[in-house]
């Protein structure tokens, strides 16, 4: 069997996806025959381990294509005169698997990776084909060869983080998407039904992360009120309360976050039951949940599944908590009108009022998604002075000059200029 050396390119937005990675091969079978390394990219491309062969792994969302371009490119000109297999996997590669072998990938891995990677790796460490990896996509002859997508994993099966080598991450508490936003690709990339990991699962690993270190525990969920839902939609208190109960018992509450970045929750799931729990066994003061858009039409246009007044009744709750309601919204959404953007800027006015802080996203097209051909977002000059106005009065948060930024630089890639 050859040794792997295998070099994670690691970088800020996906060393969640690193860790979890990481985890599914440390108990894997081929976890024996390969040595693990992350490359963080401080001041360019890392030494690489010496090995029969060398699998650089990269992942990376849409908006980081460009970037993984240029540490792919990095990475070849390291290893020169060595044996290298550069992978991809991840939201970019799963949505956009011809767009992304075109940045020079030599394979990349559609959907779940748990299961598909470490299959890859023991394959290529025993000389055997790997033409069936589910998932798998490569160049044959110029044309893609994409095998069809992974089986959807049992989440329990895997750690949400990698134990042996220490690397800690925020929980993914449930995979998929009841609610199919067009703009989302967390239902177009994993389904419109929620997989939950288990209560019992989810404490284990606590426990195994506070021994290694962690200090903080933070999830991972598109409605982290929704984690143990039969729907996906409507909360089961009871079961989350078990949960976090259980989990502030092993961190203190002083260091447990749910509700919050990375974890956020819909609006109509926002009641004074779920806030008291977050109240009672967490530290976060604040709850955020998205309006996207203030206009009806617009609300119909995206598929949020609500209106507005669910928004403004979760600030109520949230505010009648004590806590601090953070309300996002995503401008340049796809046909977005002035009088579209005329109605977001008045609901935030009275969001503000009514003690809510805004965050402002600007749109990016994602691969695999209803609106993945659409034109990314801008921002236009009022609404610029807006926002800056109230971000001066500390009621705005929000990087939606650097989507916009994100969002030309994806478009111009697309169109090879």
């Amino acid at each position: 069997m050859k040794r792997i050396a295998l070099v994670f390119v690691e970088r800020r937005y996906n060393r969640a996806g690193v860790a979890v990675l990481t985890g599914a091969v440390e108990q894997s079978a081929v976890a024996d025959a390969v040595e693990v390394t992350f490359a963080p990219f401080r001041g360019g491309a890392p030494e690489l381990p010496a090995a029969d062969l060398v699998v650089a792994a990269f992942s990376f969302p849409s908006a980081a294509a460009p970037d993984a371009a240029r540490d792919l490119a990095a990475v070849r000109e390291r290893a020169k005169g060595r044996d290298l297999v550069a992978v991809a996997g991840g939201p970019h590669p799963s949505g956009d698997v011809s767009g992304t072998l075109g940045l020079g990938f030599d394979l990349a891995i559609a959907g779940e990776g748990e299961e598909a990677f470490p299959d890859l790796l023991l394959r290529l460490a025993e000389d055997r084909p790997i033409d069936d990896v589910p998932g798998l996509a490569r160049l044959e002859d110029g044309r893609v060869v994409a095998n069809p997508p992974p089986r959807p994993v049992d989440l329990d099966r895997f750690p949400p983080f990698a134990p042996i080598h220490r690397r800690n991450a925020a929980f993914e508490l449930s995979r998929g998407c009841a609610h199919a936003c067009r703009y989302c690709q967390v239902w177009s990339l994993f389904g419109p039904r929620l997989r939950h990991r288990g209560l019992d699962a989810l404490v284990s690993a606590a426990g195994r992360a506070r021994a290694n270190g962690m200090r903080d525990l933070r999830f991972v969920s598109p409605d982290a009120f929704a984690w143990g839902s039969a729907d996906g939609r409507t909360p089961d208190p009871a079961r989350v309360e078990a949960l976090l109960r259980a989990v502030s018992g092993i961190f203190g509450p002083a260091h447990v976050h749910f509700g919050s970045f990375p974890a956020e929750v819909r609006p109509e799931s926002v009641t004074p039951e779920m806030v008291g729990l977050v109240r009672a066994y967490c530290s976060n003061d604040n709850v955020v949940f998205g309006l996207q858009s203030a206009s009806p039409a617009m609300l119909r246009r995206i598929g949020r599944g609500h209106g507005i007044d669910e928004v403004f009744r979760a600030v109520e709750v949230v505010r009648a908590a004590g806590l601090r309601p953070i309300v996002d919204f995503i401008w340049g959404l796809p046909g977005e009108t002035a009088a579209d953007r005329a109605a977001n800027r008045s609901a935030m006015e009275r969001l503000v009022a009514a003690g809510a802080t805004v965050h402002s996203h600007a749109f990016m097209p994602l691969p695999g998604t209803p609106f993945a051909g659409e034109r990314p977002g801008r921002v236009d000059a009022d609404t610029t002075a807006f926002l800056e106005a109230l971000a001066g009065r500390g009621r705005h948060i929000g990087g939606w000059k650097t989507h916009e930024r994100r969002g030309a630089v994806g478009a111009r890639a697309k169109r090879g200029d």
